[in-house]
């Protein structure tokens, strides 16, 4: 399409499921043919056809094709791509200014994030929030921020965790390939604890939660050192590793074994905080109250902005010139996020989440009954995955099977992400925008493509 013809995104945009041509179409690959001379090949997309607008539950590409979105940009979109209130505000602020950096001359939409953020996020008492630019950055300062506090270095993370690309994150992440491999040496001072995996616990997901909160107490008294602890870092659910929900009572574990030690809790968001489980952040779920909290991806629309919130105390511990960053907590961004929260509230779309999630657990459960190769279904809200597995019931992972669903779905108009440690997961995370009968529609390619490509693997 050319420039003077480009569709109009958000949620005007037709809100149906169109493939005109295959995918990826023509114009897409003279697209791709020219990212190949232009961009390393260590970037690859899951979907390549390039795409011309997006909103409601829609993504339409370079050849006309209308995909259904179960990806929402991996959570990033979860008001709905160019949604009024985000595009409104960020639209506005273009016109006043783009930029000042906060560190040189601050603005109050800075404030008013922070504001929003401290109300919301379940840190006990009084809270302070800084703004960075993205999820790993936030991790990286909250990681900064709890060595501070405590004056401790240790720093203890889960199987299966992903928490971003640069060198402490890395360290951090579990996933070696494509993530770690050739990258290292990686940051010191990073421990790893099973996580509260219950499909894949040895014993049986009775015992899970127990189990690994004791391996976990095991890990930091013998291995680590309480004392040399700051803080034990846990996603509320994995999203990379698969949307693993852990065990009913683990969470809560792990912040008693941290409390009784001095150790602090992060808990990550940013992947599942910002209504995405039907919650404002997933750890509610669990009644967990964090010292610090980090949030990112659905914070501001699709514009880059992350977050750390915690205890006042903890936040003040750093001396003056510890925090910032140029483009931290960019206006455009801030006004975006003001927006988000604005849609969240006006459209009540932590019910939307809720019920997105009900119709997709229903809907894949009955899928599980009769299909052999879904080991499991899980997830909570609009963040909802299967694992396939081989059909011999041992549970062996079934990579090449979840590519092949994967590439199928594409190739019939639906967009969906796979991940987890095993690359067997497809995960789900629709914007809380898509109606009910592209969601259903959905849902529906989903089971034929799971019908055909396990028979065909038979």
């Amino acid at each position: 399409m050319s420039g003077a013809s480009r569709l109009v995104g958000g949620p005007e945009l037709p809100q149906v499921r169109r493939v005109v041509s295959e995918i990826p179409g023509p114009r897409s690959r003279e697209l791709l043919a020219r990212q190949r001379t232009l961009v390393p090949a260590g970037l690859r997309a899951a979907l390549p056809v390039f795409v011309e607008a997006v909103g409601g539950g829609v993504i339409v590409d370079a050849d006309g094709n209308s995909f259904i979105d179960f990806g929402s940009g991996i959570a990033v979109t979860t008001v709905g791509n160019s949604a009024a209130a985000v595009t409104e505000r960020a639209a506005a602020q273009l016109h006043r200014f783009t930029h000042t950096c906060f560190l040189v001359n601050p603005y109050e939409s800075y404030l008013d994030v922070c504001e929003k953020l401290n109300e919301l996020a379940p840190v006990p008492g009084e809270k302070r929030t800084i703004l960075v630019n993205s999820g790993a950055e936030a991790v990286e300062n909250a990681v900064k921020i709890a060595r501070a506090a405590t004056g401790r270095p240790g720093i203890v993370v889960f199987d299966h965790a992903f928490h971003g690309r640069t060198l402490l994150t890395m360290s951090l992440t579990a996933k070696n390939k494509p993530y770690k491999q050739g990258f290292g040496p990686f940051a010191p001072e990073v421990h790893r604890a099973p996580m509260a995996y219950p499909y894949r616990w040895p014993t049986g997901p009775e015992n899970c939660a127990e189990e690994a909160a004791q391996a976990l107490a095991d890990l930091l008294d013998r291995q680590v050192g309480a004392e040399n602890a700051a803080a034990v870092l846990v996603e509320p659910i994995q999203g990379e590793g698969g949307i693993v929900v852990p065990a009913p009572g683990f969470l809560s574990k792990v912040a008693t074994i941290c409390r009784a030690r001095g150790i602090l809790l992060i808990v990550d968001e940013i992947q599942a905080g910002i209504a995405r489980t039907g919650r404002m952040f997933a750890c509610e779920h669990e009644g967990v109250q964090p010292d610090l909290i980090t949030t990112a991806k659905g914070l501001a629309g699709g514009l880059p902005l992350g977050a750390v919130t915690g205890r006042a105390e903890l936040m003040d511990a750093v001396p003056t010139g510890g925090l910032g960053g140029t483009y931290s907590g960019n206006p455009v961004a801030c006004e975006a996020a003001l927006g988000v929260f604005e849609e969240i509230e006006t459209h009540d779309l932590m019910e939307r989440a809720r019920e997105i999630g009900d119709t997709m657990l229903e809907h894949l459960g009955v899928l599980g009954d009769t299909h052999p190769v879904i080991g499991d279904v899980r997830g909570r809200g609009a963040m909802v995955a299967i694992e396939l597995v081989e059909p011999d019931g041992e549970r062996f992972p079934a990579p090449d099977l979840t590519a092949r669903v994967a590439r199928r779905c594409h190739e019939n108009g639906l967009l969906v992400l796979t991940a987890g440690s095993y690359g067997n997961v497809l995960r789900f995370l629709p914007p809380l925008s898509i109606s009910d009968d592209l969601l259903e529609e959905g849902l529906s390619i989903l089971g034929e493509a799971i019908t055909k490509e396990s028979a065909s693997a038979a």
